[in-house]
């Protein structure tokens, strides 16, 4: 008996044996080229913050390609998205809480370098969702002092002066 959900297929053998090899068929829209679960993960965590092109570039960096082994463009991940229900970025919502890299190098008026010698420093606190995501950095955090003191320094390395340290040349 056919079940209307499989097809069936008949095999005939040279030696006269007949078998049957049932398949179960695709449903409406089921396609073997789906987005990995880990992919969606990551859409998901950074949608609310993040436009689309920041996470097709965040995507296209952990090496996770869309279903069909193509790179991501900010196309692609707003289909992806609209087809999973996930709310995108609104830039006119934006309550400036958090902000990228890239503004918080404009709010500073600094390179990007400079911020991320900061963030490594643990002198500029930032959060990444997953390795290799781009951080996150709170509005709030650019005003404080250990910041401001270390923007101040012009171009020194961001630590501390040791007084236990010899000088290299020293006066004499």
């Amino acid at each position: 008996m056919r079940n209307p959900g499989e097809c069936l297929s008949g095999i005939h053998w040279k030696g006269g044996q007949h078998s049957e090899l049932r398949v179960r068929k695709p449903r409406t829209g089921e396609h073997g080229c789906n987005t990995p679960e880990q992919a969606l993960a990551v859409v998901r965590s950074m949608a609310g913050r993040w436009s689309d092109q920041d996470i097709a570039a965040s995507l296209n960096r952990m090496g996770m390609p869309t279903g069909q082994g193509k790179t991501r463009t900010a196309k692609r991940v707003g289909s992806l998205r609209r087809v999973h229900g996930i709310h995108g970025y609104r830039s006119a919502d934006k309550n400036g809480d958090w902000l990228t890299l890239s503004d918080a190098a404009a709010k500073l008026g600094v390179s990007h370098h400079q911020v991320r010698k900061l963030i490594k420093a643990g002198v500029l606190v930032s959060e990444q969702i997953m390795p290799d995501a781009p951080p996150q950095i709170r509005a709030a955090d650019l005003a404080s002092e250990q910041v401001v003191f270390a923007l101040k320094r012009n171009g020194r390395p961001c630590r501390p002066n040791s007084e236990k340290q010899i000088s290299m040349f020293p006066d004499t």
